[in-house]
């Protein structure tokens, strides 16, 4: 591991991340990605030529950002190992990220940040408000929906996720179910935002990973709702 002699904090600095990735898509993957681990207050990532492939994730809670640390460490992330490791201190972090900043770019950026809404700590995914543009029925009853169809469908190799939010893209799901074995690809269609079908070697392995990941929040309105696709 990278952490040297920085002693365990909420905060986790994100390095070898890939430059090419678009920095609101790069947030949203990264919570997508860490908030599996705990609750995320804030995410840093700048694209000034300094702080470019880098980023800083800051969680609630040291043990989430232990875990990260820890299970994450070399995580294959847009196709490059992501180098992990404790920040020195969050107000190090974000004292770093200022200074990049000219004073217009940082009324810009708090600009941006109060535009997201009041979604609080979890707005950290960069589109709080448009979440739950893909509507449909609150949180417990997909979550009742989905398991009652898992329980009725056949096991197959293919899932079929719904209730998506509409920012979602392929690498995204790819990062998480990417993390199971078997794991192929991800097909989305373009014509049909809100879902996406992922397929795995076996129905064993599949079935591993609808257990997992049955239920998360992509963003706080959006839970995914997995379940066999149909043979």
């Amino acid at each position: 591991m990278l952490t040297g002699d920085i002693p365990p904090n909420q905060t986790i600095y994100i390095k070898n991340l890939n430059e090419k990735v678009k920095k609101e898509e790069l947030k949203r993957s990264l919570y997508a990605l860490f908030s599996q681990y705990g609750r995320i207050v804030d995410i840093v990532a700048l694209k000034t030529a300094k702080l470019r492939g880098q980023a800083w994730v800051v969680f609630s809670e040291v043990t989430a950002a232990s875990n990260a640390v820890r299970q994450m460490q070399n995580f294959p992330f847009y196709d490059k190992p992501m180098r992990i490791q404790y920040s020195k201190s969050k107000s190090d972090c974000i004292a770093k990220a200022e200074g990049t900043y000219d004073k217009k770019k940082k009324q810009e950026e708090k600009a941006e940040k109060k535009t997201r809404g009041r979604e609080g700590p979890q707005t950290a995914t960069g589109n709080g408000p448009r979440a739950d543009t893909n509507g449909g029925p609150p949180a417990s009853t997909w979550q009742a929906k989905s398991a009652a169809q898992e329980a009725a469908a056949e096991p197959n190799n293919i899932l079929f996720i719904q209730n998506l939010p509409y920012e979602t893209t392929c690498m995204m799901l790819e990062v998480l179910f990417k993390q199971y074995p078997g794991f192929r690809e991800v097909r989305m269609i373009e014509a049909k935002p809100g879902i996406a079908f992922v397929e795995f070697e076996d129905d064993m392995q599949s079935s591993v990973a609808m257990q997992a990941l049955q239920g998360f929040k992509i963003t706080p309105q959006n839970p995914m709702a997995i379940t066999y696709a149909k043979k």
